[in-house]
């Protein structure tokens, strides 16, 4: 198993060779002064894990619930917005969710580090050591006990282990990774616009694998980017003719998660931008210079984005004998308790929740993570109260997507199909939805106002 806690060195294996052996000997470090607290921790600072700390410590935290959140990350990105981050128009810097100072404003604890084990029987987590650039230990391996654990550590991408994904392309799982795309970005721009020599195959083509709401809607924040970027005095190469943008998709059309008129429309709107769609092929191998597809046709790209499928984290499936689904996901009951566990809970991604007489779990949404995370609010009181559990019922608000400034889509509730500024607004609003409950009404309000106000001061789009 290798870590890589963002800002940290890769956590040696050896370190992690044995996690049973490793934190046999460590003593549990306490999650609060007072020890007769109901201890809840909530592993993985998502959209929906942050919601719960929240909700939480602003209702029980203060004399109630010892409520902590465990996070590898020091900072909080809205993840349906990490397109944007690597395309350049949202700056994760600027935007970000600052853990520490959130924990203590909102009445939870915040702790660094990567969750790598459990004992069930004993309720503790295992996090691992923390790393800095230069090797040295920041934190020392911790044991943290609880009485209700909740997952909610979210996805990763999924190469379905296509031969060079994994090294070759990069996923947009975290905040890190869509900035470190995006610098690749600016810097193939800045190279072949100094560059003497004539352009090589591929250069200035981004190949995007996935055609779900990510890579379509990465499809169109590039394309308004990179001749953004190409705007700034590079004039030396004519971006508008050598940009190329493709998008990939095993399926028979793209979004094949969301209804069919929004796929059309979104077809339609990118074929007009200029954008390459290729439906009913797979990704063969992945190399330095592009991707082959199938057996024969390569495409050369000098940046390829994997955006193909999700799993739950690996370390999921061999998380001590709770059982899982055929992507790592913790298969969850009604009232979202992990089967085999009354102690522990899942929302999110990593949750498998299959609703009554329903064929399918529910689906990777925002929305999803956002309902969950109400509901275990509900469920921890009826915990603390002694009371049954309540079961959860998901309510399908409808879908959205938007393609930068060109055009936005959405199928609401009732089968209400909106389009154009109206789709936006409702689109922008769901983040903004996120931020209240994170906030609160009145600090999202004031940001809000600060974000249009520094977005006149700044470049349109990240350019470092």
């Amino acid at each position: 198993m290798q870590i890589i806690t963002p800002g940290m060195r890769l956590i040696p294996e050896a370190v992690l060779a044995d996690n049973a052996a490793l934190f046999r000997t460590i003593h549990e470090t306490p999650s609060h002064r007072d020890r007769s607290l109901h201890r809840v921790v909530i592993v993985g600072g998502g959209a929906g894990g942050l919601e719960l700390a929240t909700r939480l410590g602003r209702k029980f935290g203060k004399g109630r619930l010892s409520v902590t959140l465990v996070d590898r990350s020091r900072t909080h990105i809205w993840k349906p917005l990490l397109h944007e981050v690597a395309s350049g128009a949202l700056s994760a810097s600027h935007d970000a969710v600052e853990y520490i100072a959130h924990a203590s404003r909102h009445g939870y604890r915040y702790r660094i580090g990567e969750v790598v084990g459990i004992d069930r029987a004993k309720r503790q987590i295992f996090v691992a050591p923390s790393f800095d650039e230069d090797g040295r230990q920041i934190i020392p391996p911790r044991v943290l006990g609880y009485d209700t654990l909740v997952m909610a550590v979210g996805s990763v991408s999924n190469d379905f282990g296509t031969p060079g994904a994994a090294r070759h392309a990069i996923s947009l799982d975290t905040a890190e990774q869509a900035a470190r795309f995006n610098r690749r970005m600016i810097d193939a721009c800045l190279r072949a616009n100094a560059q003497h020599e004539q352009l090589s195959p591929g250069q200035l083509h981004c190949v995007i694998v996935g055609a779900g709401a990510t890579g379509v809607e990465l499809a169109a924040e590039l394309h308004k980017s990179m001749r953004e970027i190409a705007s700034h005095n590079l004039d030396n190469i004519d971006f508008e003719r050598l940009i190329r943008i493709t998008i990939v998709e095993a399926g028979p059309r793209i979004l094949p998660a969301l209804p069919e008129h929004m796929a059309r429309a979104s077809a339609r709107l990118l074929i007009k931008l200029g954008v390459q769609i290729r439906c009913g092929i797979k990704v063969t191998e992945v190399t330095e210079d592009g991707i082959r597809l199938g057996e024969k046709l390569f495409v050369p790209a000098e940046l390829v984005v994997w955006a193909a499928g999700i799993k739950a984290p690996d370390f999921l499936k061999n998380f001590d004998g709770l059982e899982t689904d055929r992507i790592n996901r913790l298969i969850v009951d009604e009232t979202l308790r992990a089967v085999g566990d009354e102690h522990v809970f899942a929302i999110g991604d990593c949750a498998s929740c299959m609703p009554s007489g329903e064929d399918n779990a529910l689906p990777p949404r925002a929305q999803t993570a956002h309902q969950q995370a109400d509901h275990l609010v509900k469920v921890v009181a009826a915990r603390l109260a002694g009371r049954d559990l309540p079961a959860f019922r998901y309510r399908d608000y409808g879908s959205l997507v938007s393609l930068a400034d060109y055009g936005a889509f959405g199928n609401l509730i009732g089968g209400l199909k909106i389009e154009g500024l109206l789709a936006r607004l409702v689109y922008r609003s769901l983040h903004k939805m996120h931020l209240r409950t994170v906030h609160g009404l009145a600090q999202t309000v004031l940001a809000s106002i600060g974000e249009m106000i520094v977005r006149r001061a700044r470049p349109r789009i990240k350019l470092h």
